[in-house]
């Protein structure tokens, strides 16, 4: 049997599609196999190169791989779409992932540790307490102005509902104000997980020696840095800054042909969860620093003047990114004695 050298691998809940070819791309093995019975075929073929999308599961099969001696890539899914033949399957897809994966110049995706998936799961489950809080408050807000009874919007405190519901003097029925103290009580709930969720994150904060150099940095807080820790791979796989920043999708989207350049919108095509905190980092400064026009002279006065908030926003979230780079790969602190930023 010809010597396999590449592995394509579909993955799912249970079962596996495994397509293996030879050093001329022709396919050696196509099977399907069990989740269970994965780890077993994988380990009684010699160490080769194995493909698979960047998805849920593939950071811990590729650690998993990886123990066994393979070669693991993963390919972001949008690369591999083009190469499917035909009909989509599971047998098209894996022999897909292996043609992506025979492309010399074809991007991977860094296999995450761990440590950083834990940190993942803590950024996460704190994004969506913080929705299912802004249901709750909007939801109790919606109810109460059905009763004629309106709470100003905006607010993250509970205490103007609290008011309300105890307000003897509104006309606001038994039931309602019995209904809206549950609300009350899943909100409390909530706010205090988040608060235990931010504490959790200070405290990882404080123990890793980059999250410390990248909280000097104006508008890049304890739950930027550690974001910066859980999301993104090693600063020395981007060669400049902007490519980190490219990464994040904070550069303009191209569409230039023939040697003219057409530059549109942000392109927001990377990884959204630092690209928000650093966008809401940067209001942060525009609305504490910038009330008054910003520093004379600086960078943001410059902006300000000719420039909306939100564009600007984006602007000085593209700089921190590059500042954030730049610190990483250098393993400084951040310095602006005169105020060149903000």
């Amino acid at each position: 049997m010809d010597e396999i050298t590449i592995v394509g691998v579909d993955l799912a809940k249970s079962v596996f599609q495994v397509h293996a070819a030879n050093s001329d791309g022709r396919a050696v093995i196509r099977k399907r196999l069990p989740r269970t019975r994965f780890l077993s075929f994988m380990s009684q073929i010699k160490p080769c190169v194995v493909a698979m999308e960047a998805c849920a599961t593939s950071h811990h099969w590729a650690r998993e791989l990886t123990a066994l001696g393979h070669n693991v890539r993963l390919i972001p899914p949008i690369y591999v779409k083009p190469f499917v033949k035909r009909q989509k399957n599971d047998a098209n897809d894996a022999e897909a992932i292996v043609e992506a994966a025979l492309r010399p110049a074809m991007r991977t995706v860094p296999v995450k540790s761990q440590e950083q998936q834990a940190l993942a799961m803590l950024f996460r489950t704190r994004e969506l307490l913080l929705t299912q809080k802004t249901q709750l408050m909007n939801a109790l807000r919606a109810h109460l102005a059905e009763h004629g009874v309106i709470v100003a919007g905006g607010r993250r405190s509970i205490d103007p509902f609290i008011s309300v519901l105890d307000d003897v003097t509104n006309t606001l029925p038994h039931v309602v104000r019995k209904v809206g103290a549950i609300y009350l009580d899943r909100i409390a709930q909530t706010a205090g997980e988040i608060e235990d969720l931010e504490r959790q994150i200070d405290e990882q904060a404080k123990v890793h020696e980059m999250a410390q150099r990248l909280r000097t940095i104006p508008g890049v807080g304890p739950v930027t840095a550690m974001a910066v820790e859980a999301f993104a791979p090693a600063m020395e796989s981007f060669a400049r800054g902007r490519d980190f920043s490219a990464w994040l999708g904070l550069v303009p989207r191209q569409h230039s042909s023939g040697g003219k350049q057409r530059l549109g919108r942000t392109s927001k095509m990377g990884q959204r969860d630092i690209r928000r905190l650093l966008i809401s980092g940067a209001m942060s400064i525009i609305h504490w620093r910038g009330r008054n026009g910003g520093k004379p002279g600086s960078w943001l006065a410059r902006m300000l003047t000719c420039k909306s908030r939100m564009l600007t926003a984006i602007a000085l979230a593209n700089k921190l990114a590059r500042i954030i780079w730049a610190i990483m790969t250098r393993k400084d602190v951040y310095r602006d004695p005169a105020g060149a930023v903000c």
